[in-house]
């Protein structure tokens, strides 16, 4: 299984904002190892492994307090922003999670050419999801 998104000036860190990592729409989170969602904020550690082999740790998180008194109700990938200043990721370029048995991989295009980031910004903003 694969899903790609197309990175924003927020998850770069191009804004200014103190944001790590990616939200997850709930339509992508069955990619991820099950949380236990009766748990409050359950997380779990993911290896990935980028294209020159080197090992990634992010946290697969799901914000769930809202079930809890509080207001979020949210998957998230986070500790991302290692990744994205290592290979100087920008808004307009493509990050793609892979995911094969239960080994997880991670690659990058990096096409942001500012008229592209725009039409990309404009027109995809979601995750999806390709079948292999």
């Amino acid at each position: 299984m694969e899903i790609s998104k197309i990175l924003f000036r927020n998850d770069t860190g191009q804004s200014g904002g103190h944001q790590d990592g990616f939200h997850m729409p709930k339509t992508v989170v069955n990619f991820f190892p099950d949380l236990d969602i009766y748990k409050k904020n359950p997380r779990m550690e993911i290896i990935f492994k980028d294209t020159s082999f080197n090992e990634w740790v992010f946290n697969f998180i799901y914000y769930n307090n809202k079930k809890f008194g509080g207001t979020r109700d949210e998957y998230r990938l986070t500790r991302t922003a290692r990744y994205i200043k290592t290979y100087s990721l920008q808004a307009g370029d493509t990050v793609t999670l892979s995911r094969k048995d239960n080994k997880y991989f991670i690659s990058h295009d990096q096409t942001h050419d500012e008229k592209i980031t725009v039409k990309k910004i404009v027109l995809s903003h979601k995750w999806k999801v390709i079948k292999i």
